[in-house]
Formats: structure tokens, C-alpha cells, sequence
């Protein structure tokens, strides 16, 4: 196998992110056009077939968009298994890599991961919390991708901070505040009005207080970036972070007050099929933004670069 060009290694890497992104995705067409239990079998669409039927108990539309999602996992189970062989293949050539095929091996364990908790989903009716693991996972699964993108491009020194004062404390805040907008978000998907199936029970808590949750999660995000930025410029003069970093923070606040305007729009809506799964794909690009502003305040050193190809027809000694 040859060793793999940078722009091969970025390519695997980003087509990672966007199939672990985009089963999330799919995933909600599923939920809001009802057609979680269009196949009601596991690994099976039903009894004695793995494809769609007709049956007149379960639509043909949603068979097949259930069945559809199914397929996509064999998607993500390719790209997941090309990120291994990549970074083997640099491995081989760089014995001290050991991290980036950590990393790279948590993408076809995360299908298998996926696969069960996809089966136990099923199997289990669409109860609202299986729903919410399925989703949590996809959301470990795309944090980690980004991660694994970043490993493709940087060494394999311990990490140093490269932001200054409390900045290594906030952007820990930071995170965790990412993580419990995510867990909170799942909590008014359970009690809302798509659960996959019109008979599958919902969440049975006020969606009013629950949304009222999420959105204070989403405050509480933004007030640590703002803080984390403050603290950037307070030290700008005697250890000013890289400009790059400073992009990636932008970025990160354009997603999320982008999110946020189309959660507030979504609500007042009446939570319209079109706009969750455009919330759920938003959800997706918060996490990525967020991974990256993450691996950019830490430095692990320069990345390796291509071995070199041996001298051939030099002089005998």
C-alpha cells in the first residue's frame, strides 16, 4: 500500500466527518416523516427478507427511507475502515503514531457501537431515550472524526496550551457546556411531536420547560466563548494566541448564533419537519467548529512528513 499523500489523509478525514455528520441527519428524516419502524426487524427490514416489502401494516415510502438509512451505515462503515488502513499505513512508516490509530480505529468501532444501539432502537419501539443514545453517539463519533483530522495534520508531542491566563479552564468549561446543550437538545426531541412513529410514546415532561432548559445550555455556551475570547485579548500584548485560532473562534460563534436563530424559528414554528433535520445538521457543524477551536488551542508539534524514498545506484563505499 503506498503511504498516503497529505491531500489523501485530509480527504479520508473530512469524508469521515461528513458521513458520521451526515447518518445524524438521515437519520432525523427518518424520525419526522414516521418512518422509524418502516422496517420493524433488526438486522432484517422484516421477517425472512432484508428489504422492503409490501406489507399492509407499514408504508412503502417508509420502508424505504429506513431502509435507506440502513444502507448509508455501509457507507460509513467503508470511509471508517479507509481511515484505518491510512493511519496503519503511517504507522508503519512512523512507529511513534500510536495515537493517530487510536484515534482512527474509535471510527469502525463507533459503527459497530451504532449498529447496536440502532438494533436495541428498533427493537425497543423508538422509545424516546434509545433515540437520544443513537444521537449522542453520532455526536461522540463526528467530535472524534474532527479529532482525527487534525492528528492526519499535527505530531504526536503532548499537548501545550496555547492560550493564556484561564483560557485552558474555559475552553474545558467550553466543552462540557457543548456537551449538556447536546444532552438537553435530546430532551425536547423526546417530548416533541416527531418520535419516528405516531405510536411511540414521547418524553412525558413540559416541552415549554424542557426548551426553556436548552436555550439556558445554549446562554451558558456563549458566555464561556465570550469569556474565553475576553481573556484572549486581556492577554494579547504578552502571549497573544495564533491568528488562526482567532478565525476558528469566529467560526464557531457564526454557527452557533446561527443554530440558535433556527432552534427560536423552529419553536415558534411548531417544530416544522424541514427545520429539524436543518437543526440536527446545525447541531453536527456546532460540534465540528467546536472540535476544531479545541485541537487549535493545543500545539502537539509539527506533523510528520512523508518518509523518503531510498538512495538507489549510490557509489560503493
Amino acid at each position: 500500500m503506498p503511504y498516503p499523500s497529505r491531500s489523501v489523509q485530509r480527504a479520508v478525514a473530512i469524508a469521515a466527518i461528513l458521513t458520521q455528520g451526515g447518518i445524524g441527519v438521515t437519520g432525523s428524516v427518518v424520525r419526522v416523516t414516521g418512518s422509524g419502524l418502516g422496517c420493524p426487524t433488526w438486522p432484517q427490514c422484516f421477517p425472512g427478507s432484508m428489504f422492503p416489502v409490501e406489507h399492509p401494516e407499514y408504508e412503502t415510502f417508509n420502508q424505504w427511507i429506513e431502509f435507506g438509512n440502513r444502507l448509508l451505515t455501509g457507507i460509513v462503515g467503508i470511509v471508517a475502515a479507509l481511515c484505518v488502513l491510512i493511519a496503519w499505513r503511517i504507522k508503519i512508516a512512523h512507529p511513534e503514531r500510536t495515537r493517530l490509530v487510536k484515534l482512527a480505529w474509535t471510527m469502525p468501532a463507533g459503527v459497530a457501537v451504532q449498529a447496536i444501539v440502532g438494533a436495541i432502537t428498533v427493537l425497543t419501539g423508538l422509545l424516546w431515550w434509545t433515540v437520544a443514545i443513537h444521537f449522542l453517539a453520532s455526536a461522540v463519533l463526528v467530535w472524534l472524526a474532527t479529532l482525527l483530522l487534525h492528528a492526519f495534520n499535527e505530531g504526536d508531542d503532548p499537548p501545550r496550551w496555547v492560550v493564556p491566563g484561564r483560557g485552558r479552564v474555559l475552553m474545558q468549561a467550553f466543552v462540557v457546556a457543548m456537551a449538556a446543550l447536546l444532552v438537553t437538545g435530546t430532551t425536547v426531541t423526546g417530548a416533541g411531536p416527531h418520535g419516528g412513529d405516531p405510536d411511540t410514546p414521547r418524553f412525558d415532561a413540559p416541552i415549554e420547560t424542557l426548551s426553556f432548559i436548552h436555550g439556558a445550555m445554549l446562554v451558558a455556551y456563549l458566555v464561556v466563548l465570550t469569556a474565553m475570547g475576553a481573556e484572549w485579548w486581556r492577554h494579547r500584548a504578552s502571549s497573544p494566541v495564533p491568528p488562526t485560532l482567532w478565525r476558528r473562534y469566529a467560526a464557531v460563534w457564526i454557527v452557533a448564533l446561527a443554530q440558535g436563530a433556527l432552534g427560536s424559528v423552529q419553536y415558534a414554528l411548531g417544530v416544522p419537519e424541514a427545520l429539524v433535520s436543518l437543526h440536527v445538521l446545525g447541531s453536527a457543524a456546532v460540534i465540528v467548529t467546536t472540535a476544531t477551536l479545541w485541537c487549535g488551542a493545543r500545539d502537539r508539534g509539527p506533523a510528520v512528513e512523508r518518509p523518503a524514498a531510498p538512495a538507489t545506484g549510490a557509489p560503493a563505499a
